[in-house]
């Protein structure tokens, strides 16, 4: 069976991410961007935004993670996230919130729990940073993305963005999900574990 785990990108992760990157990107995008969208998303200039990213990030919110599957022939890195701070100019957001910049994992490691493993990284390190909120850009068309995300919980918040993708305007729908950790009413007490030899904790 394959061992599958996340860790913090590091440096030399860099060539591999701008490789699934841009492989990731050709084969999830060319039905839905035009052309010239996808030639400007090189693997060089992938690989160098990349290294960028992982050894000289903006702020301390900005962070990529790396998803790995292992087995008895080697590892492979299979897939990444990027979170960061909201853009400055992001509409209505009224919570501490942390954004997915980008969520890619290669299509032949798909439907293995690769992208759940790496949103849940997020969400914890997300939460660990005070914030509340996730929110995350999608390309109106690109409906395996939207689609994964609804499964994790997340959905449409309402606002719509146009850029411009190569010269045709493209439209993308922000996601947003709810990470703030459950508190328990102030009538409800805490529910103690019974410790004694027939019924041991946990760490017992």
């Amino acid at each position: 069976m394959a061992d599958t785990h996340v860790r913090e990108s590091r440096e030399d992760d860099a060539n591999e991410l701008g490789r699934i990157h841009v492989a990731t990107w050709h084969q999830a995008y060319d039905a839905i961007l035009p052309p010239a969208a996808l030639e400007i998303m090189t693997e060089e200039n992938a690989v160098a935004a990349w290294r960028d990213a992982i050894t000289d990030p903006p702020t301390n919110g900005h962070r990529v993670f790396t998803a790995y599957e292992r087995s008895s022939t080697g590892e492979s890195t299979v897939g990444f996230i990027a979170l960061a701070p909201p853009a400055e100019d992001e509409e209505d957001i009224t919570a501490p919130t942390a954004e997915i910049v980008t969520l890619l994992v290669e299509p032949r490691w798909g439907r293995r729990g690769h992208g759940s493993r790496l949103l849940s990284a997020a969400v914890t390190v997300a939460r660990q940073g005070g914030a509340a909120h996730l929110i995350c850009w999608v390309i109106a068309r690109d409906t395996v993305t939207a689609g994964f995300l609804r499964s994790a919980g997340w959905e449409r918040d309402g606002w719509t963005r146009t850029l411009d993708a190569g010269g045709q305007p493209t439209d993308q729908y922000r996601f947003a999900t709810d990470i703030a950790e459950a508190k328990p009413a102030a009538d409800e007490r805490p529910q103690l574990p019974i410790v004694s030899p027939e019924h041991p904790t946990a760490d017992g």
